[in-house]
C-alpha cells in the first residue's frame, strides 16, 4: 500500500514554560555579570559633587571614567577620580598638575602655578577665582613650597581654585596613585552637557 505523498509534518514539541523561564533567567544573569565586570574593570559611572571643578565640571554631572584596573598611567592635565580617606570617604574629582619627580610651586598672590619652573597655561581654570588662591595654612595644615612630588604620587588641583580642597590641603597633599579610582573621559549626563572632559 502506497504511503500518502502529503503527510502532515509532525508537530513540534512545545518547551515547558519552566524551561523558557530558566533560559531567560540564565540570559539575564549572564548579561548582569558582563555589565558588572565591565563597570568594575573597564569603566565606571561617577557623579560630581560640589563646585571645585567649575567651569569644567558642574555638580550632578555624571562622568564616564576609565577604571584604574586598566589605567596604565596618568599625566598632567588628566581629570581623575580619587579616594583619599584621610580627607573624606567620598570620591573627589581633581586635575593632575604634576606627577612623580616634578616640582610644583604656586604664586598665591598672582594665582599662578609653576611645574619645574615653567608657568602652566591653564585655560580650564575658573578665571574669576584666579586671585583667590589660599595656602590653607590659616585654618588647617598646608604644604611647604616648592613641593617635589614623591614616587608613585600625583599633585592635584581643582579648576575652581578659590573653593577647591586639593593637594594644597595637608590632609590630601600629594596623592598616592593607588588612590586613583579612574580617569574621567566623558560627561554623559545631563544630556545638555554631553561631551569630552576638557583637557583629559
Amino acid at each position: 500500500m502506497e504511503e500518502k505523498a502529503n503527510q502532515e509534518p509532525a508537530q513540534e514539541k512545545k518547551k515547558p514554560f519552566g524551561g523558557e523561564a530558566y533560559a531567560l533567567l540564565h540570559d539575564l544573569v549572564t548579561i548582569l555579570v558582563i555589565v558588572t565586570l565591565c563597570f568594575t574593570f573597564l569603566i565606571r559611572l561617577v557623579g560630581v559633587s560640589g563646585t571645585s571643578m567649575v567651569p569644567t565640571l558642574h555638580e550632578r554631572d555624571y562622568l564616564l571614567v576609565q577604571s584604574n584596573f586598566n589605567l596604565r598611567s596618568v599625566k598632567a592635565g588628566d581629570v581623575v577620580v580619587l579616594l583619599v580617606p584621610s580627607y573624606t570617604d567620598e570620591p573627589i574629582v581633581k586635575r593632575v598638575i604634576a606627577t612623580e619627580g616634578q616640582t610644583v610651586n604656586i604664586d598665591f598672590a598672582e594665582g599662578k602655578v609653576y611645574v619645574d619652573d615653567v608657568l602652566l597655561d591653564e585655560p580650564y581654570v575658573n578665571e574669576y577665582e584666579l586671585y583667590h588662591y589660599t595656602t590653607f595654612r590659616d585654618y588647617q595644615d598646608g604644604l611647604d613650597y616648592p613641593v617635589t612630588v614623591p614616587k608613585d604620587c600625583i599633585f592635584v588641583l581643582g579648576d575652581n581654585r578659590g573653593v577647591s580642597a586639593d593637594s594644597r590641603v595637608g590632609s590630601i597633599g600629594t596623592v598616592d596613585t593607588r588612590r586613583i579610582v579612574g580617569k574621567a573621559h566623558f560627561i554623559v549626563f545631563p544630556f545638555t552637557r554631553i561631551g569630552r572632559v576638557k583637557g583629559s
